[in-house]
């Protein structure tokens, strides 16, 4: 039972640190204007409370991540599965946040028409980095 409770930790841990390399790397590309080449409004600014709500949400789906790899058998591909994984933080973007919880239209829409790009790519980043920080943390144990 403790290596099951283990790997929960390891898997909110690298999705913490997967989100905080998204965050980044989101933030950087905003500030470089990549987003607005495509007449995306979304730059964010670097501050303690967008990082930090980012930072618990990526541990959380984290723990999504652990359904893909908590079985012992199925401790294989780790950044393959963070990508696959990273597509449900995505849909819950697009299909929930935006248009919900930010009023920001359905999939988030009215900022820009490649605002789903941007988000499948910004939550491909956090997967990549999850499963390879899950790896990493976890070692060959």
């Amino acid at each position: 039972m403790t290596h099951i409770r283990t790997m929960m930790a390891v898997c909110f841990c690298a999705g913490l640190l997967g989100a905080l390399c998204s965050s980044l790397i989101t933030w950087k590309a905003g500030q470089l204007g990549l987003p607005a080449l495509l007449d995306v409004r979304m730059a964010p600014s670097l501050t303690l409370a967008w990082l930090y709500s980012r930072l618990i949400w990526g541990g959380l789906w984290g723990l999504a991540y652990f359904l893909a790899v908590g079985p012992l058998k199925s401790r294989r591909h780790w950044v393959r599965k963070g990508l696959w994984i990273s597509l449900f933080p995505t849909l819950f973007q697009l299909l929930v946040v935006y248009p919900q919880m930010t009023g920001h239209d359905w999939m988030g829409l009215d900022l820009g028409q490649f605002t789903p790009l941007f988000v499948l790519l910004y939550n491909l980043v956090w997967g990549f980095f999850t499963g390879m920080f899950c790896r990493i943390l976890w070692g060959r144990g």
